[in-house]
C-alpha cells in the first residue's frame, strides 16, 4: 500500500503562526507535534 499525504494551502486562518515559509502543516500544535507529524504516525499504523 502506498500513502499519499495532501498538505497544502497558505494557512491564512492561522496567521500569524503560519506564514509563506512556515506553512500550517508544520506548526507544532498538539503535544508539540505538527499536523504533518501526526498524519505520518497514523499512516505508519497501516
Amino acid at each position: 500500500m502506498k500513502t499519499l499525504i495532501l498538505a497544502g494551502g497558505s494557512g491564512t486562518r492561522l496567521f500569524p503562526l503560519s506564514r509563506e515559509h512556515y506553512p500550517k502543516q508544520f506548526i507544532p500544535l498538539f503535544d508539540n507535534e505538527s499536523l504533518f507529524q501526526k498524519t505520518i504516525k497514523r499512516a505508519l499504523l497501516f
